[in-house]
């Protein structure tokens, strides 16, 4: 067996890489698509860089740049953000719960704001030539707050949390290459089999006290940037033995300890005594404040000095903050969006011909322009974006009045069809992209209802409505989006969309490692959602949050999370 390429620090690396970095030579890639597939190969960052300024000729290195000032320790960070709960990270359904999380509980790995994932927890990994085992090779440094060693036991314990089924975790999602089918018991409506997900036998094996090795069932290439995903925090071996709720138990490797939290008011943060294994971080506090959902109370908190920090600036509110001395407003470009999606199983949505006359009334660059002043871009109803490293660029849509027309008159709807959307209000681009929506079907013949409901209530319904706005946040591959939304069977399949014939297209692309062909599998897992109607979407949309002046080292994420301890104060 011949011996495998090694890297900067002899280290062995993935025999993919010298196809890779000639790709990269030839120009057949570029440098954001060597480097991020590279790490996710297990190169580490400083040896991706390097060989790629090597075979560029030039100096682009984005690892952490050095600092124009020198940061200050101390002081209490304020942060404008939803206080939600804070029991089991692997259940959570938003970005805000894991950020009040983020500074006790750490990740495998970290993705950066630049959509390049990097080592944390988990010091190192490999993966095997056919990308069906993947070793992760665990950080020896590290303790837990309550003076336990991080180790082996630890990840073995999240991942058979997050893969039985009966922690409810979208993880499943994520790893379903890693659990399999199985007849529940139940019987649906019909008399058939309800089936059920559960863990493979051997998925998940213990090799050493600091070594993991995760078994396949099929080639996955994401397996470093799923282990980012904010319910795949880890928690400590004893986490379900000691009451499942990290509130009352917050025992984390993280830099901070929970030191105040009350749901819907605030949750304090202060930094731990002693050596932390991540190095320096500044912040002696961190402290969320809830401010609601009322944006412009949020706005006026950073105003009059109450906060340093919000969360999210909405669109109508930019030019507020832009106006406001000692201010700074942050934008990123993402893969957040909005998804009209029906629940395929539902009357009228059950039959086809209606989805498809519905989606074909929308003209998504108008929505753009009318929702969200232009700053995003049109989406395409396959839920894959242009920032995503895979896209595949489709035909444009139209809107097309007269073939929606036609689909109704055969659906036996020619008289024209009502329906109902229900909506969270708390974002007012929700409002007004449906309320845009509803002026574009109304040629049609199609009447649209617009049910807004307050933010906590329709999360309470967003997986059972048959038809419902829904708002997803960013993933660094379009394939994380796909495998927690879209296939058959998992937790956040709110369409109930059940198709093998995309299930396998989405398989075969994640296992892909040539960029290119990736791309070009991406074709038929895109054409496939995008022709079954699943979700009419309007937009991809740029995000903004602000900070006062003397707010330090912030860099916006475009899945909002937040990585506050490159963050200090300058006072």
């Amino acid at each position: 067996m011949p011996s495998k390429t090694r890297d900067e620090s002899n280290k062995p690396v993935h025999p993919y890489i010298p196809e890779l970095a000639e790709q990269l030579r030839k120009e057949e890639i570029g440098r954001r698509d060597f480097l991020r597939t590279a790490t996710l190969l297990g190169v580490s960052a400083t040896a991706a860089y390097a060989m790629a300024d090597r075979i560029t000729g030039q100096s682009a290195s984005m690892t952490r740049p050095a600092r124009a000032e020198t940061p200050k320790k101390g002081g209490r960070l304020r942060s404008a953000m939803r206080v939600q709960r804070m029991d089991d990270p692997a259940t959570y359904d938003w970005t805000q719960m894991s950020n009040q999380t983020r500074p006790i509980l750490e990740y495998l790995t970290r993705t950066g704001s630049d959509n390049i994932t990097r080592p944390y927890l988990a010091e190192s990994w490999e993966a095997s030539d056919d990308l069906k085992t993947w070793t992760l090779n665990l950080r020896k440094d590290v303790k837990w707050s309550n003076g336990d060693d991080f180790n082996a036991d630890d990840v073995v314990h999240n991942f058979t949390r997050w893969l039985d089924p009966a922690t409810g975790s979208s993880n499943i999602g994520l790893f379903a290459g890693m659990v399999e089918d199985v007849d529940s018991g139940e019987k649906d409506e019909n008399g058939n089999p309800v089936m059920s997900k559960r863990m493979i036998d051997g998925a998940v094996e213990k090799v050493d006290d600091h070594t993991v090795r995760l078994n396949l069932l099929r080639p996955e290439l994401a397996i470093p940037e799923n282990l980012y995903n904010y319910p795949a925090a880890i928690v400590h071996r004893r986490f379900d033995e000691e009451g499942g709720d990290l509130s009352k138990n917050p025992v984390g490797t993280g830099p901070y300890e929970l030191a105040e939290f009350r749901i819907g008011e605030r949750c304090l943060l202060k930094r731990r005594q002693g050596d932390y294994w991540g190095g320096d971080v500044w912040l002696d506090e961190i402290l969320y404040v809830d401010t609601g959902d009322d944006m412009m109370a949020a706005v006026a908190s950073l105003a009059s000095g109450q906060v340093d920090h919000l969360y999210e600036v909405g669109i109508s509110s930019i030019d507020v903050v832009e106006r406001m001395p000692n201010a700074v407003l942050h934008e990123t470009v993402t893969a957040q969006t909005g998804v009209a999606r029906m629940r395929v199983t539902e009357k009228p949505f059950d039959d086809e011909r209606v989805r498809k006359a519905l989606v074909a009334c929308m003209d998504h660059s108008a929505l753009l322009t009318v929702a969200y002043r232009g700053r995003g871009a049109p989406a395409e109803n396959h839920h894959v974006s242009t920032v995503h490293p895979e896209y595949f660029e489709l035909p444009k849509l139209k809107p097309d009045i007269a073939k929606a027309k036609a689909l109704l008159q055969e659906a036996g709807y020619g008289g024209g069809l009502t329906l109902k959307i229900d909506l969270g209000s708390a974002e007012d681009w929700h409002l007004n992209a449906m309320q845009g929506f509803r002026e574009q079907c109304a040629p049609a013949g199609i009447q649209l209802d617009l049910n807004p409901m307050p933010g906590a209530s329709y999360w309470d319904v967003w997986d059972k409505t048959p038809f419902g706005f829904t708002s997803w946040t960013h993933r660094p591959l379009g394939v994380m989006v796909l495998n927690l939304g879209y296939r058959g069977g998992v937790p956040w399949n709110e369409s109930a969309y059940n198709n093998p014939e995309f299930d396998k297209a989405l398989d075969e692309a994640g296992a892909i490692l040539d960029v290119n062909e990736r791309r070009a599998a991406m074709e038929k897992v895109e054409k496939i959602l995008q022709d079954d109607a699943v979700i009419a979407q309007p937009l991809w949309r740029s995000i903004f949050a602000a900070t006062t002046s003397k707010v330090k080292g912030y860099k916006l994420h475009p899945t909002q999370y937040h990585q506050f301890q490159d963050v200090w104060l300058d006072s």
